[in-house]
């Protein structure tokens, strides 16, 4: 399962003329850092962009679903079981299907290769999940201490807000980095709605390298490395609560 990871980081380390020795040597003799230095040099305006969109649609995304499963968990409207059987199916909808139909709307609209279009487009695929794991652990907040807030005079949403949120700190770690983690690494909806704009982000900043009769894969792969470094630490430092918000709700006492 980790040799691709290494495989990765080894190739990013060959050098161009030993790249396509056969058999390949599984380590890098003469290993080289040019790959990084283009990297350095090359991609930080597409890191830049794949950052802001990644926090764009981290917070959209909660912004969207932490009010729609509080309503799910706790003010109970009519309709919601059809609701979410609805956010389950629109996890079924294959990315592709869902970008040429985003495409349509956005040449409509003339929003097509803009950041915050990308934002959007990239929200779509995170709020259908963020919704159904912020309805579980809406859902295990006690009632008691809704209706004590609200008989303290707490309205809906400052119930929601002080008391319902910060009792589901975990579930909106796991839905926030799930929907960073999902727009980081997104090619599809780039690739359709940003493929000419003048902010691209990482992953189209990768086929800088990549030439109908030439591949750079010295440069490729260390973009892939740096690229990597961001995911792996948010989720070295987020895995307690990725942990706890990923188990949440697998055992009913």
């Amino acid at each position: 399962m980790l040799f691709p990871v290494y495989w990765m980081v080894a190739v990013s380390l060959t050098p161009p003329g030993a790249m396509r020795k056969s058999p390949p040597d599984l380590f890098p003799r003469d290993p080289t850092f040019d790959g990084y230095a283009r990297v350095l040099d090359e991609q930080l305006p597409y890191f830049a962009t794949s950052l802001l969109v990644g926090l764009g649609a981290a917070a959209l995304t909660l912004a969207v679903a932490a009010p729609a499963a509080y309503s799910l968990a706790k003010l109970r409207p009519r309709g919601r079981g059809a609701l979410t059987f609805a956010l389950l199916v629109a996890q079924m909808i294959p990315g592709a299907v869902m970008a040429l139909g985003l495409y349509g709307i956005y040449v409509r609209l003339g929003i097509t290769n803009t950041l915050w279009g990308l934002v959007v487009a990239d929200s779509t695929i995170a709020v259908p999940f963020a919704v159904l794991v912020l309805t579980a652990f809406l859902a295990a907040v006690p009632d008691e201490v809704v209706q004590a807030a609200r008989v303290d005079g707490a309205g809906a949403f400052r119930t929601f807000r002080s008391v319902v949120l910060p009792a589901s700190r975990n579930g909106v770690i796991t839905a926030g980095l799930f929907a960073f983690l999902w727009a980081w690494s997104d090619f599809v909806f780039a690739a359709t709605l940003d493929s000419g704009g003048p902010l691209q982000p990482l992953t189209l900043g990768i086929y800088r390298y990549i030439g109908n009769n030439n591949q750079e894969w010295n440069a490729i792969m260390a973009t892939a490395v740096v690229a990597s470094v961001p995911a792996t630490a948010l989720l070295v430092l987020a895995q307690r609560f990725v942990a706890a918000g990923v188990t949440s709700g697998a055992v009913k006492d």
